[in-house]
């Protein structure tokens, strides 16, 4: 998305890089202002509620200014990067960073200006005219952005407030020195990064106190409250017992933290984390959710996975019992139909798919995510096992786009690689069934009348009661079990 401010600069703005989102944070940039881009070429990451996605530039051009720093999240909508299209006349020193980025842009109209006392720092000052058109605008990744996309929404005041300190200051603060041609990132962790941000901290005035210079929570809360650590030099000085309280003991305990620092750690609910909250618990109380159990013998299903592994057709690809009961759940799918469905509560209608998007939860540094295998109900073993492999290293590398989570139908959760026996799974919303697979354990079992040892583990399906009946939940969950003791039944049934 693009905005002309000038006859030869453009505006990059975040585009929508997923359907319903609304902001993104911006992970790290590429470019710096004199740098020269081409169509298509790379300039930055950013993270949604979903996923991390690289932004390529639509045209050709030199890089005028980076409106906002790394670690900020901006509004879909927002101008991010402005780019000389002419060749660079004109273009800001390389000095120039993205703290400053608003003493570079035009003047705004009248009516788009901020409010007097409201806080914008390394924010870009808006387009002067509204795109033409009432519709979505087409953008590089996603669906487009709808015209009121925009409009900014009421934010926290802490996490936009980025205090002003000149380049000087902050290259001493980071050890550098003089103040050089471009700043240095600070260097501290990911959940440190969040914590500046949710406190308002500008990580480039913290000192740091940890090794090598990383910079650590304690050094982010002694930045946003500077009362808070002159308190203990304040607290030896308290009177003798015989001498009256004066108000300095008394206003002391006002600027120390709600929460013990030593003892206790507030991590901010954001990001995937937040997302992942918002979706359960719309669906906990959406969808009545019904969970049956079942425990099965599965050595029969263990055999054929080591067959699998020694045949010429799956050699390199990743073979498992997820693999087996993945096949087992879409072929129980096929047998009924009627589960793979979706509540369309707005029509007052029973969505039946006609195709199987299978998703896959899978635990990453990011938290938890669902992408989702498209039309599995086509694929042959080794193409399945194929996109099991690809989704898994994916998810665990951090890179799953956010079309690999939409449109999944019915899910997987495997807590048996935790050693839990079951659970009961809450659905992905939009999506009428999910199956939890336990632990696989060698526990004595009756076969063939005799006692003997045994591979078993425990499954259980969730599903939602409003479009799927006891009976026919119970008849899924029957066929997963069949198959899984008796894996032939993949030929008989398939």
């Amino acid at each position: 998305m693009t905005t002309m401010t000038e006859a030869s600069v453009r505006e990059f703005k975040m585009p929508d890089v997923g359907e319903g989102l609304t902001e993104a944070e911006i992970l790290k940039w590429y470019v710096q202002p004199g740098d020269t881009v081409t169509d298509g070429q790379v300039v930055c990451e950013v993270e949604t509620a979903k996923a991390a996605v690289e932004l390529p530039i639509p045209y050709d051009g030199v890089v005028r200014s980076l409106h906002f720093p790394e670690g900020t999240t901006v509004d879909v909508g927002t101008s991010i990067i402005a780019v000389d299209v002419a060749g660079g006349a004109g273009a800001v020193p390389v000095a120039e960073v993205p703290a400053q980025a608003p003493a570079q842009t035009p003047a705004a109209p009248e009516e788009s200006r901020p409010k007097p006392g409201t806080a914008t720092a390394g924010t870009a000052t808006p387009e002067a005219a509204k795109p033409v058109g009432s519709g979505r605008q087409p953008v590089l990744v996603g669906y487009g952005v709808a015209a009121s996309s925009t409009k900014r929404r009421p934010r926290k005041g802490p996490e936009i407030t980025v205090p002003q300190v000149p380049d000087t200051i902050q290259a001493e603060l980071n050890g550098h020195g003089g103040a050089p041609a471009v700043r240095e990132r600070p260097l501290a962790k990911p959940p440190v990064r969040k914590l500046a941000k949710d406190l308002g901290v500008d990580l480039a005035t913290v000192v740091p106190s940890g090794p090598d210079g990383i910079i650590t929570r304690e050094d982010v809360h002694a930045a946003a409250n500077p009362a808070a650590v002159a308190a203990p030099a304040i607290e030896p000085a308290t009177p003798a017992p015989g001498v009256p309280a004066t108000p300095a003991p008394v206003t002391a305990p006002a600027a120390v933290a709600s929460y013990d620092t030593a003892r206790e750690t507030r991590v901010p609910v954001k990001g995937v984390r937040k997302a992942t909250a918002a979706a359960m618990v719309g669906s906990a109380f959406t969808a009545p959710h019904v969970t049956e159990f079942v425990t099965i013998d599965v050595t029969r299903t263990l055999k054929l996975v080591e067959e699998l592994k020694r045949d010429k057709e799956m050699q390199g690809l990743r073979v498992n019992p997820l693999l087996v009961i993945a096949k087992a759940l879409l072929t129980a799918v096929k047998r009924h139909p009627e589960v793979n469905a979706s509540w369309d509560e707005a029509a007052q209608e029973i969505v039946v798919k006609h195709y199987v998007n299978l998703g896959i939860a899978a635990a990453t540094p990011r938290g938890l995510l669902v992408p989702n295998i498209k039309d599995a109900h086509a694929q042959t073993l080794p193409q399945l096992a194929q996109s099991l492999g690809d989704l898994v290293s994916t998810a665990r590398e951090g890179k799953t786009s956010p079309a690999a989570m939409q449109g999944g139908t019915v899910t997987i959760t495997n807590v048996g690689v935790f050693g839990v026996d079951t659970g009961t799974p809450i659905l992905n919303p939009g999506e009428s069934a999910i199956l939890a697979v336990g632990a696989i354990r060698l526990q004595p079992w009756v076969h063939k009348g005799k006692v003997k040892p045994r591979q078993v583990t425990t499954l259980a399906l969730s599903f939602d009661h409003r479009l799927v009946d006891g009976e026919l939940g119970s008849k899924v969950l029957a066929d997963v079990a069949a198959i899984l003791e008796q894996p032939k039944k993949l030929i008989t049934w398939g």
